[in-house]
């Protein structure tokens, strides 16, 4: 089946994804297969294309003002009642 077959259009119909689908081999040969870093070239040091892992960051970002507040308050919080015994992530409180 050709590109011409389907049409012109850039979107495929679900009936035309179905025909393209019926008509590819069950087992495709990956003799000719080759690595990804050879067709999107050299991405740096990682073995992982950019496009699937994108960098570490650098260092963190920092938190101020009010925000800084609540994730203590909310931190604080969960040690308390860890500290007391109390169940802070399921179950029911009693």
């Amino acid at each position: 089946m050709t590109e011409t077959d389907l049409g012109t259009d850039d979107e495929l119909t679900d009936d035309e994804l179905t025909t393209l689908a019926l008509a590819a081999e069950p087992e495709p040969s990956l003799a000719d297969a080759r690595p990804i870093h050879e067709v999107l070239g050299d991405a740096g040091e990682s073995t992982l294309p950019a496009w699937y892992m994108p960098p570490v960051m650098r260092g963190l970002p920092r938190v101020q003002g009010w925000r800084r507040g609540v994730i203590l308050s909310f931190v604080l919080a969960l040690v308390v009642i860890e500290a007391f015994g109390l169940c802070s992530t399921y179950g029911q409180f009693i």
